[in-house]
């Protein structure tokens, strides 16, 4: 990293310089820019180098007393072959009384992810040890025999809760021979063509010793560790249970384990082993265990190189950029007769009363921008929150919570500069832009969230929403986010349009044909390479994440990439729309936010590749799953990325011409 940062401060300072070398002194608001710029990235940069991602784990401790009982919760089971989680109860594990089954209380983000947080009766005190306790016998049907077999085979995964903190299972990676930590154990395990149930498991619970103010000993948990597995009913043994002991039964481990067969009624035994760890880790630091799972130094490598190549890049845009400009403003500031002919022939000058004509379909294209604009706002403001620890894995559902919240609330500021544009270009009817901008992104999550969630019901999965949640949503959707863009719209509107340095003209001027890098297909390939060259290795943790059940935790990184994206679509915008206007082509409305928004071209095709090379999805629903949510995101990130790319431009083309005399 410390060689990246070096590299990133040598590349920076050659920007700097052959920016400044080249850019006359009346620029000099554009030199204090190009320098701030740079002091922003090395400084997030220098950030990220010597210091690592920080967060709250939770409120505060839970404290437990010696013998004091534990709650052990059953999540769910995750399969990421099927991506189809379900109830830990759909499995025929032990059961606590039917009148003492407590779901608890969930948030939005755990109902949404699946989360269905339910009691079981394991039994554990604090600081109790137990080798063997029996929790039930259960007479399994062919039916149930048939579903374990299945799940078995798509490799699902049980997940538990203690004191919040989620289970896991250690392993050692065959590559780097480094111990590291799966959430979750296995419902059970193949061998030779055989399906084995594990009926048995070892808790490893890991505590951290403190003292009161009078001097009692509490204990807090840190660490929940499972071994899974599996023996035959006929290896236990009922041994006489010790007062206050939770220890009931002995294994015989020289009995082998029986297999699973179907069309079989196999009465199978639960047990289960607990062994406390005394740690010295403190208990803010627990989630250490879970977050650091992945190789570190690549994903640092990865990180610093992408900065260094995009700003490499956007200091050669810009640099050309400038300097075109440069000329093409001393041209045409000239008072030489000897330039008029040529000028009359050439040049953005030239389009100068038609290059703010609105565009077609301006209702359509300012809901984009509204949308764009809420996505913008609720992204920056999660980014932000959780680069300090307040959306951290330990707070369940918090981020997709507050991701849905945000959006709802944020369409005040999304309508309100939407209605700005809209009167910029001169629409009319301000309502119906107003309902559009507040439809046509929640409507299009909706209906395809909708769709899908009609096959996951079909599969009794718990990932299906409950109708009394999509009510809520529904509620949320017209109750807060409809009238808060109504109401930006309302006062939007009324506010004096942005002022145009130009007058237009009445007659629009015919459009001469165009380079063959500026036509729609090769401008949206070209385009697009910048941004998603600033994504690409983000994106791929953010969909491991996603799809394969992983924690993401590096929200610093995040937020410097999207920075680094942003700058990256406006100038790719800026650019190409100049070009455009070079080819007195004056339609740039509709052009930037394509420009800007080809991007999201690029990482729906890397997705297609990421779901053939990398998952291991095979059935029609979690196809269906994947290809319906990526789209969605894909969707967002377009309105996203063509939001900066058409503002970036709008306020680009207001300054250059209102930088030359007009006639």
């Amino acid at each position: 990293p410390n060689s990246c940062f070096r590299e990133a401060i040598f590349e920076a300072q050659l920007y700097i310089f052959f920016i400044e070398s080249r850019i006359p002194r009346s620029f000099t608001k554009l030199i204090v820019f190009c320098r701030v710029e740079m002091l922003i990235h090395l400084c997030a940069l220098a950030l990220l180098m010597t210091s690592e991602a920080f967060y709250f784990p939770g409120v505060a401790p839970t404290e437990y007393k010696k013998n004091e009982e534990l709650s052990i919760k059953g999540v769910k089971i995750t399969s990421i072959k099927t991506q189809l989680p379900y109830e830990y109860y759909s499995m025929p594990y032990c059961k606590v009384d039917t009148d003492k089954v407590r779901y608890s209380p969930e948030n939005l983000g755990e109902i949404l992810r699946g989360d269905r947080i339910v009691n079981t009766p394991y039994k554990i005190k604090v600081l109790q040890e137990t080798i063997c306790s029996k929790l039930c016998d259960q007479k399994l049907t062919k039916e149930q025999v048939k579903i374990i077999i299945d799940r078995v085979e798509m490799r699902y995964m049980v997940s538990m809760l203690l004191d919040n903190l989620p289970v896991a299972m250690a392993f050692v990676n065959v590559e780097t021979k480094a111990l590291q930590y799966d959430v979750g154990f296995p419902i059970g395990f193949e061998d030779n063509g055989n399906i084995y149930l594990n009926n048995h498991l070892d808790f490893t619970i890991r505590y951290h010793e403190v003292e009161d103010s009078t001097g009692e000993k509490l204990y807090r948990i840190v660490g929940f560790l499972v071994v899974s597995k599996s023996y035959a009913s006929e290896s236990l043994k009922s041994v006489e249970q010790p007062k206050g002991s939770l220890e009931n039964c002995a294994i015989d481990e020289r009995i082998a384990p029986k297999p699973l067969e179907i069309d079989s009624e196999p009465t199978i035994s639960f047990t289960y082993g607990v062994t406390w760890e005394k740690s010295d880790l403190a208990w803010a630091s627990r989630w250490d265990t879970y977050l650091k799972m992945s190789n570190v130094e690549i994903h640092w490598f990865a990180i610093c190189n992408s900065i260094a190549i995009v700003l490499f890049l956007s200091g050669i845009l810009a640099l050309v950029l400038i300097r075109t400009l440069r000329r093409d403003i001393a041209k045409y500031n000239d008072d030489s007769d000897e330039l008029d002919e040529a000028l009359e022939e050439t040049g953005w000058k030239l389009i100068h009363g038609d290059v703010f004509r609105p565009p077609q379909f301006n209702t359509i294209l300012t809901a984009f921008l509204g949308s764009g604009l809420q996505i913008m706002c609720m992204v920056c403001i999660i980014l932000v929150f959780a680069m300090f620890g307040m959306l951290s894995p330990a707070s369940r559902g918090a981020l997709m919570t507050a991701a849905i919240v945000l959006f709802m609330f944020m369409g005040l500021i999304a309508g309100y500069h939407a209605a700005r544009m809209y009167r910029t270009m001169k629409g009319s009817h301000w309502k119906k832009a107003a309902v559009l901008t507040a439809s046509i992104y929640p409507g299009t999550v909706f209906g395809i969230g909708f769709f899908i969630n009609f096959f996951i019901w079909g599969r009794h999965s718990s990932g299906a929403i409950p109708f009394s949640t999509l009510l809520s949503l529904l509620c949320m959707w017209f109750g807060i986010s409809l009238p808060l863009v109504l109401c930006g719209f309302y006062f939007g509107y009324r506010k004096q349009p942005y002022d145009i340095p130009v007058r237009t003209n009445q007659i629009p001027r015919q459009v001469p044909d165009q380079v063959w890098y500026l036509k729609p297909v090769y401008s949206a390939l070209l385009a697009g390479i910048l941004p998603f060259g600033a994504v690409f290795v983000e994106l791929y943790f953010l969909l491991s994440a996603f799809w394969q059940n992983q924690f993401y935790y590096l929200f610093g990184f995040l937020f410097i990439v999207f920075i680094i994206l942003v700058i990256a679509c406006s100038e790719v915008a800026m650019v190409l729309t100049y070009f455009q206007l070079c080819g007195e082509n004056y339609h740039w409305w509709w052009k930037s936010f394509h420009f800007a928004g080809s991007c999201a071209y690029y990482i729906f095709a890397y997705s297609v590749i990421y779901f053939f090379n990398t998952l291991d999805i095979t059935e029609f629903t979690p196809s269906l799953m994947y290809f319906g949510y990526t789209f969605l995101m894909v969707f967002g990130f377009w309105l996203l990325t063509g939001t900066m790319g058409f503002y970036s431009t709008f306020f680009f083309i207001r300054k250059i011409y209102a930088a030359v005399k007009q006639d």
